[in-house]
């Protein structure tokens, strides 16, 4: 089964006013983030906006990531649904469209416990044959992974990582020691990736990753090289990146970021705001902040 390791940014899904995908925009991005050199890329996480699409909307940008990745880098889909029939549904039709990987996300309105919470991830790894990864963000889902239930996960064979977005890293050390090996943690926008990657972890999934990619790839190969001091160094100016996503809606700040920086990725769906006068002019600094670390900080 593939391993999957490094930086896999969550992709933005650009949208224009009348619901439809734009394509060349999405194609465009697919290829300067591998050109930046990521390991990976996440269509349908947060930074996704999964839960404001439909599912044509989502299973066409998925198809144009797979299109245009073309092998080039792995490509792991968000899985997002309220009902198992539908999370197998989409799980299959992604697994047909050339994904190599499932993110398998729970939506609930109503809490669901451990054994339901059990069932559904189970049922999405069962699904196809693809490695899948498990995430849970308990700031925005109604029904969270327990320690337990993630014990519990980490024996299915095909589900080999979590992202768990919670903001805390003593939690994801309990992860490691309690599944023992058999599943990876991949940090999250609401950890500091260097100090993930220190106690074990396998890299990130991260919506900053998308509007800065090179410095997330040159703070992983810092990490992975051990060099603590240079990693953070380069982890402090990137930052400011993460705190502006905290302070702004998820979608807000890094489609802001990429309309900085050239991408007509459009705005985020109504009824979300787009990114404030202010909240532009701070994403410009942070975007300045980051590129002057990156510079100052050594190759490996």
């Amino acid at each position: 089964m593939q391993e999957f390791r490094g930086v896999f940014p969550y992709l933005v899904s650009p949208i224009a006013p009348d619901g439809s995908v734009l394509e060349a925009e999405l194609r465009r991005l697919v290829d300067h983030l591998i050109a930046s050199g990521v390991h990976g890329l996440t269509p349908l996480g947060s930074t996704g906006e999964f839960a404001y699409l439909d599912a044509a909307q989502r299973r066409r940008i998925v198809e144009i990531v797979v299109s245009q990745t073309a092998g080039r880098v792995p490509v792991v889909a968000g899985v997002a649904a309220t009902t198992i029939v539908d999370a197998e549904r989409q799980a299959r039709d992604y697994a047909a469209m050339g994904a190599d990987g499932i993110l398998a996300i729970l939506e609930a309105y109503f809490p669901l416990n451990d054994a339901a919470v059990v069932s559904y991830f189970s049922a999405i790894a069962d699904a196809t044959e693809l490695p899948t990864v498990l995430y849970t963000n308990p700031n925005f889902q109604r029904s969270d992974l327990s320690l337990p239930a993630i014990e519990k996960l980490s024996h299915h064979p095909r589900i080999c990582l979590i992202k768990d977005a919670s903001t805390n890293t003593g939690r994801l050390l309990s992860i490691l020691n309690r599944t023992e090996g058999r599943i990876g943690v991949f940090a999250a926008s609401a950890h500091i990736p260097a100090a993930v990657m220190m106690i074990g972890g396998k890299g990130w999934m991260a919506g900053p990753a998308c509007a800065i990619p090179r410095e997330s790839v040159r703070l992983y190969e810092l990490c992975r090289a051990g060099r603590w001091d240079a990693a953070m160094a380069l982890q402090r100016a990137l930052w400011r990146v993460n705190e502006l996503f905290a302070a702004h809606s998820l979608a807000a700040c890094i489609k802001g970021a990429l309309q900085i920086q050239g991408f007509a990725v459009g705005d985020p769906i109504l009824p979300q705001a787009p990114l404030s006068p202010e909240g532009r002019v701070a994403v410009e600094a942070a975007l300045k902040l980051a590129a002057e670390a990156l510079a100052a900080s050594p190759e490996i």
